[in-house]
């Protein structure tokens, strides 16, 4: 960034507001959750990030479902140098300089992630500075988000699954999420019969009906593993079911397939939580391809891109909701706007947060207070994010 001169050069609250160090830590954690009566060791991938001012103030970023260590390496060996010296309170500015840096011919992938990171990073320090939480900066709408659960994943056998469905409605939640595909096209090589994986898909639906009844919602989420002919199989032969929507439900997040399975199915269709750049949500609002838009903070440029897709979700008429897990930093988006909609209780991300950092709130009567704190409102564990960057990092990051 070559012009470094601040507006209103003398005032003491931007001057001090200059950014004097940018660090971006790799984490692969391990996770262990107990539920359904099965006790499932996963992992997952995170980058920290630290941005340090020169008044003494610490804001941290955050991204996943990626690989971990070249996020880290774009931003510690790329961004951070342009930014070292920059007002942090700066932050459209920050954020074009990011995007002409990283992703200057429409990429995605990991230069996203880097930006949404230092972009979470960035608006966690000006709420701090304003003395406000982040919701309230962001348009302070509601003082509560309600959540849904994700629970069920495919290492659960259909008993096991239909159990911890049971224990998550015990818990509070009338709103729950299970996957389904199961990786199908990835491990086409087994080989695996997209007919018999969307056949299983169909039975665990319906075994996770019978054990919450009539009165709880349910949601399933194929994370791109299909392809769309099975995909709107799927769809037809659990049409019964009380279906709330279908997350992700086609390879590629493929905008044209996507419209067409919304024509032609009764369930309303979520996407958008990988997507790095607003102009993909453009496509799937100018297709009528969705009827929820799901950008995440966390991925999808951070706060100040998605109050874009955000506001363009609302001129379409279409519905914003959170996909893709990390509840405690999209709560503050879908609280700070009006159009904002349901975070999603992801278990194995929260267990994996409960490692990383302090202060979090967790749901009662099916919603999450926003925290009254300046800023993110919960705290990072500096001690203990140092303690596990010292272990060795696992390849390949992902979401379980």
């Amino acid at each position: 960034m070559s012009n470094r001169t601040l507006p209103e050069a003398g005032h003491s609250l931007l001057a001090g507001m200059r950014i004097a160090r940018v660090q971006a830590i790799p984490l692969n954690l391990p996770v262990e959750m107990y539920a359904g009566g099965v006790a499932k060791t996963t992992s997952l991938s995170c980058v920290v990030v630290r941005i340090d001012t020169e008044d003494g103030r610490t804001g941290c970023g955050f991204t996943a479902i990626t690989e971990e260590e070249v996020v880290a390496a774009a931003i510690n060996g790329v961004a951070a140098h342009h930014l070292v010296g920059e007002c942090a309170l700066l932050t459209e500015r920050l954020w074009d300089c990011l995007y002409w840096l990283l992703t200057p011919r429409g990429q995605s992938g990991y230069g996203a992630h880097a930006i949404a990171a230092i972009d979470v990073a960035l608006w966690d320090l000006k709420a701090q500075a304003l003395a406000l939480p982040l919701w309230q900066l962001l348009g302070g709408a509601r003082p509560r988000v309600p959540v849904y659960s994700t629970f069920g994943f495919g290492f659960f056998d259909r008993d096991q699954l239909a159990q911890a469905a049971r224990e998550a409605v015990g818990r509070g939640f009338t709103r729950l999420k299970m996957t389904v595909g199961n990786h199908a096209l990835q491990r086409r090589d087994e080989p695996r019969p997209l007919g018999a994986v969307i056949r299983e898909d169909e039975a665990r639906i319906r075994a996770v009906r019978d054990a919450i009844g009539a009165d709880a919602e349910l949601c399933i989420d194929a994370n791109c593993s299909l392809d769309p002919y099975h995909a709107r199989l799927l769809a037809q032969r659990v049409a019964d079911c009380g279906i709330v929507f279908f997350e992700e439900p086609i390879t590629q997040n493929d905008v044209r397939a996507l419209a067409e399975m919304r024509r032609v199915t009764t369930i309303p269709l979520a996407a958008g939580q990988n997507e790095g750049l607003a102009s993909r949500f453009a496509d799937f609002f100018a297709a009528g391809a969705l009827d929820i838009a799901q950008p995440n903070v966390v991925i999808s440029g951070g706060y100040t891109q998605c109050l874009r897709i955000a506001g363009m979700a609302q001129a379409w008429n279409v519905a914003l909701g959170n996909g893709g897990a990390w509840p405690f930093h999209n709560m503050h988006l879908h609280a700070g706007l009006t159009h904002g909609g349901f975070i999603e209780y992801h278990a194995v991300a929260v267990l994996m947060c409960e490692q990383i950092f302090g202060g979090l709130p967790t749901p009662a009567e099916g919603c999450l207070d926003l925290p009254q704190r300046p800023g993110l409102g919960f705290e990072p564990n500096w001690a203990a994010i140092t303690e596990l960057a010292r272990r060795p990092l696992s390849r390949g990051g992902g979401k379980a």
